[in-house]
């Protein structure tokens, strides 16, 4: 189980950082979604998440913590969602402002010329 989810946030985190450098901005935004979702994972999986207990207190049952899975990660992660949601809803607003004055879809704001990519004069 742990190797899995290690590797679920190892490749969210490449893709998501593989997507940011790209020159394109639904790649940028498209990255910003996948590192947020590996660090949503990564602060999920930092709680060691344990199938059986629950995160709140119960009558009858010691209140030990070998008895019951720890919901702070939990809550973290559902706030991180709400904030990641936001930034996401923001940063395409500007994206879409950035296309209507700029006509180009560029993080730089200028679409490469094929002359230069192909090394011609």
């Amino acid at each position: 189980m742990e190797l899995a989810i290690a590797t679920a946030i190892g490749v969210l985190a490449a893709s998501g950082i593989y997507l940011l450098l790209r020159a394109r901005t639904f790649d940028v935004i498209l990255g910003l979604t996948l590192l947020s979702y590996a660090t949503n994972l990564l602060i999920f999986a930092s709680g060691r998440p344990v199938v059986g207990k629950p995160p709140v207190l119960r009558d009858g049952v010691a209140h030990t913590l070998a008895n019951y899975s720890d919901p702070l990660p939990q809550a973290l992660v559902l706030t991180a969602i709400v904030i990641a949601f936001a930034m996401t809803a923001v940063t395409v607003v500007i994206a879409m402002r950035e296309h209507a004055d700029l006509h180009t879809d560029h993080v730089d704001g200028e679409e490469p010329d094929n002359e230069k990519r192909r090394g011609g004069a």
